[in-house]
């Protein structure tokens, strides 16, 4: 005949050699009532990072039945972090299928492991995360950096980009040129005053330029030196 509390005595006891930090046995009698702690958390962080270090913890409460392990022990699962709280559905499947795997053995320890590897699992995913946020912020901050740059030397020209610029610029004042050339036959070919303007810059000359020296009338200006001495009076009636 098994002899359920005794082996149910020598898990514990194997238990607290493997988990000393993380097993506390609550009861005795009539049956064992134990919890452990199983953690995870991101490793080679630095200093500046430790508040942002990702962690999980759950606890994991065992009560033993009269014929354990031979029946399934009762279990419950309490969460130490709004994280591992993601995972709560994750977690119970994961014990209750350790323990119809293991039903008719000492299991706790093969719950525990699975919850342990679980858990670090789901650590590497949250440091995964972690470090592919860092990376489009860090990308982001590039490319904000760069374009600040840009815009303080502005465009660097080339020989190559200045031979591109030059060529369009021909070529639009060869459009200008043959669209204006063609804008003045339409006219009969008279050219506008302002495009004589523009031909010819002598047009803006005194109209005395246009006289002729027989028509110029020289002035003898001592002739009027005197004429603010003279006294001009009004006839009287």
């Amino acid at each position: 005949m098994t002899d359920f509390k005794e082996e149910q005595a020598n898990e514990i006891e194997a238990l607290e050699s493997i988990y000393p930090d993380e097993i506390t046995v609550l009861a005795t009698d009539p049956f064992h009532v134990f919890q452990i702690t199983v953690s995870a958390e991101e490793d080679e962080t630095g200093e500046e990072n430790e508040d942002e270090k990702g962690q999980l913890s759950v606890t994991l409460c065992f009560t033993y039945t009269p014929t354990y392990p031979e029946e399934a022990p009762v279990f419950e699962v309490t969460f130490n972090d709004d994280v591992a709280q993601e995972y709560e559905d994750k977690i119970r499947e994961l014990v209750e299928a350790q323990i119809e795997e293991n039903l008719g053995m000492a299991m706790i320890f093969a719950i525990v492991s699975a919850a342990q590897e679980f858990l670090n699992e789901r650590i590497d995913d949250l440091k995964a995360a972690r470090e592919d946020r860092r990376k489009r912020l860090e990308e982001e901050k590039r490319r904000e950096e760069e374009e600040a740059e840009k815009k303080l030397k502005g465009t660097l020209v080339t020989i190559e980009s200045f031979l591109a610029w030059k060529e369009k610029f021909d070529q639009e004042q060869r459009e200008k040129k043959a669209k204006h050339q063609s804008s003045t036959e339409s006219q009969g070919g008279k050219l506008t005053g302002r495009e004589l303007f523009f031909q010819n810059a002598n047009l803006d000359t005194s109209d005395m330029d246009l006289l002729d020296e027989s028509d110029r009338v020289e002035v003898d200006e001592s002739l009027f030196q005197d004429m603010d001495d003279l006294e001009l009076e009004d006839d009287e009636d």
